[in-house]
């Protein structure tokens, strides 16, 4: 039986009492930090927007150009100051030139985070990144007062071996996370393809980069790391920890439902031709979602649509199975920092 990562494959080939004083001392410490850190970075930071869409799979939709040319048409129309890519965005094959012409139609600017099936069919990252006109797999940049990191959430670890895709921040890259972070005086929004707080299929070392980024936020006296987004799990949900917020932007096409799922949404005829989507539960319209980031607040627009061909509570899949709900949304939401 061909799994997922084998069908995938096909496709791109044609995140007591003694001690009460002290703490509550460290905290007052901490709060008039955090209110003197906002009234400098204030003076910085302008309105931003930014458009942001997560695993297109362009290679294995039917409709991926349309898709995507719905995607460029809301951003051409709401003019972010910038659009990015989540990951699984589509493979460097040349077929694929029709979605960076779509692409293109934007004429801001552009940013792209790596997914694990971006390199699909043995192509390398670095092939990726010269088909999209990117330059590294993790780099950081700043924009209108505020810092932004993209990271690489694909790489492997020696010392610990794990089954399926590479799904691991390594030593390196977290040594240059690190200084990265501590260099900037800016709050700061993070990128990553797999949730760091995701334990199905999410980073490995999750907990390892999220603590590093709660010690930032320790050693500059504020909350320096505000947002982290992220995709790969095609699902919708915001955790708050330790005062960072993690939000998961669901996939812009649909949801995984397993390798032995059999969707009846479309017709056999359909599905003799795009044979990994009989495992999928396929979004009508696709989903994407806006990010504004004020002074003192992040006001997330999103998108939402329906399962095409049948409705989610009679294709008979147990819609908690992946513990966050399955839904065809990205929520709106409204997060203070």
């Amino acid at each position: 039986m061909i799994n997922r990562k084998q069908f995938l494959k096909i496709g791109s080939l044609g995140i007591s009492g003694l001690l009460a004083p002290a703490a509550f001392s460290i905290a007052k410490t901490r709060t008039d930090l955090d209110s003197a850190a906002s009234e400098n970075l204030g003076a910085r930071q302008q309105n931003l927007k930014f458009g942001i869409i997560a695993d297109l799979h362009y290679d294995l939709m039917h409709d991926g150009e349309r898709r995507a040319q719905l995607f460029i048409d809301a951003m051409n129309q709401q003019q972010p100051d910038f659009i990015i890519s989540l990951g699984d965005f589509c493979v460097p094959k040349p077929a694929n030139k029709k979605l960076m012409a779509i692409w293109a139609q934007f004429k801001g600017k552009k940013h792209y985070v790596l997914g694990n099936h971006d390199t699909d069919g043995g192509f390398t990252k670095q092939q990726a990144l010269a088909f999209w006109d990117a330059t590294s797999p993790y780099y950081s940049f700043d924009d209108k007062g505020f810092h932004f990191v993209v990271l690489d959430g694909n790489e492997k670890d020696p010392e610990n071996k794990i089954e399926g895709y590479p799904r691991t921040i390594a030593k390196e890259q977290l040594t240059w996370l690190k200084q990265d972070l501590q260099q900037t005086k800016l709050r700061t929004i993070i990128f990553c393809h797999q949730g760091l707080e995701n334990t199905i299929g999410g980073l490995d070392n999750g907990m390892q980069v999220r603590y590093l980024l709660e010690q930032i936020n320790s050693e500059a006296g504020f909350n320096k790391i505000i947002l982290v987004l992220t995709g790969h799990h095609h699902l919708n949900y915001h955790n708050e920890i330790n005062g960072i917020h993690y939000v998961q932007i669901n996939s812009s096409s649909y949801y995984w439902a397993g390798e032995t799922f059999e969707s009846k949404a479309f017709d056999a005829a359909f599905y003799k031709d795009h044979g990994i989507l009989k495992r999928t539960l396929v979004y009508q319209d696709p989903i994407w979602a806006t990010v504004s980031i004020g002074k003192k607040e992040i006001t997330i627009q999103g998108t939402e649509t329906v399962m095409a061909g049948i409705p989610l509570d009679q294709t008979g899949i147990d819609v908690y199975k992946d513990v966050y709900p399955i839904t065809s949304k990205v929520d709106s939401r409204k997060l203070m920092y």
